[in-house]
């Protein structure tokens, strides 16, 4: 147990050399008048740097081994962690190696050895493995000394090592191919983008579900409100689908019950009677109550072609919701529709501008359902 915490306060003390400031003495390696590297810093070696270093890291260890002091067994004394390359060129692929490991044993061989505490280990049937483990006595920091020297000799003598050459084996490749050239491995693609994300969004799904699991172990109110609040997304996702379905149906070509439409509505009175009451009234120089029969003129011929069923209490903004968004009609029905409720229910004056430009979007509103109502009897 003694043991744990001096490793743990090892590992604390090295952080703290690490953070601070370098040492004004020189690396063992470095070149003269140069500041010593920091024990964090990655630099990039050459192969006989790497083996110089490793040399320099052996006598360090032997001197620490013998000395056991503070100036022996110093952490700066280890340097910068080593950048080597894996083969030759300027752009060789390079594998990073670091002391971590030596600076914590040095640390530790600052204070001599401890006597070995001898603990009795648990007994029982049901005595795990990392119990057992955890009873075992630890090594001296003298043998740990000499296990790093054994271990940077084994470094340094793997640098000259020539990389082994893998023969080529031509027989287990064909064999391979004759396999995955069989008829179960024909349908097999490679994963698409659309695949990817798929799996990447249910492995997003699986974790959220997993957290709120964690989440809700102490706190089931949690899992019944996420319950209830998906459900009410439902039950807001229906109601919203079937509202637009209805206005879709109630913009369709709905045919009238009989021939004659409803009582009261506005295509009850024939189109070219309101608009020449519009006529007449535009030769009074009543711009106002033209308007009005321009537009009444208007939705009465819209209505005759079944656009809606005739609704007597419908308003003018109801009458331009019927009409679908893709309707080539509907920006000239708005705009007289705008024309129409500024001058009658706004009170605002109209003047004979107003009235010609009314008068032209009623005629094109009921050209263009003349030309609709053609076009279907040339179908039928």
């Amino acid at each position: 147990m003694r043991l744990r915490f001096l490793l743990i306060a090892g590992a604390a003390l090295a952080a703290a050399f690490t953070s601070s400031q370098a040492r004004a003495e020189p690396h063992p390696i470095a070149k003269p008048n140069t500041p010593a590297v920091n024990a964090s810093h990655d630099r990039d070696v050459t192969l006989d740097e790497y083996r110089a270093h490793l040399a320099a890291l052996g006598a360090i260890v032997d001197a620490c081994a013998k000395a056991r002091d503070a100036k022996s067994c110093d952490l700066e004394l280890v340097g910068g962690n080593d950048l080597v390359p894996l083969g030759n060129g300027a752009n060789a692929e390079r594998r990073p190696v670091r002391y971590n490991w030596l600076r914590l044993l040095l640390l530790k061989a600052q204070k001599p050895d401890e006597p070995v505490e001898k603990t009795k280990p648990p007994t029982g049937q049901q005595q795990s493995q990392a119990q057992l483990l955890l009873h075992q006595p630890q090594p001296p920091t003298s043998q740990l000394l000499e296990a790093a020297k054994t271990r940077l000799a084994r470094d340094l003598a793997q640098i000259d090592n020539k990389p082994v050459t893998v023969a080529p084996h031509p027989a287990e490749r064909a064999g391979l191919k004759k396999i995955l050239a069989g008829r179960e491995f024909a349908d097999l693609e490679e994963q698409t983008p659309k695949d990817s994300f798929l799996e990447k969004l249910g492995n997003w799904i699986n974790k959220v579900f997993g957290f709120l699991g964690t989440v809700t172990e102490g706190a089931s109110w949690i899992g019944l409100a996420v319950k209830i609040g998906f459900i009410v997304l439902v039950c807001v996702g229906l109601v919203w689908g079937l509202l637009q379905l209805e206005r879709r149906w109630r913009v369709r070509l709905i045919p009238e019950m009989g021939n004659m439409p409803a009582p009261g509505a506005a295509s009850a009175r024939d189109w070219q009677l309101w608009l020449k009451d519009a006529r007449s009234s535009a030769t009074a120089g009543q711009w106002r109550e033209a308007i009005h029969f321009a537009y009444w003129a208007a939705i009465s011929r819209l209505e005759s072609k079944r656009l809606w069923p005739a609704d007597r209490a419908r308003t003018p903004r109801e009458y331009l919701a019927l009409v679908g968004a893709d309707d080539a009609r509907k920006p000239g029905l708005a705009s007289l529709t705008s024309s129409f409720e500024r001058t009658w229910y706004g009170g605002r004056a109209a003047s004979e501008t107003d009235y010609r430009a009314a008068e032209q979007l009623a005629e094109k509103l009921i050209a263009g359902a003349s030309n609709t109502g053609a076009t279907e009897g040339g179908a039928e």
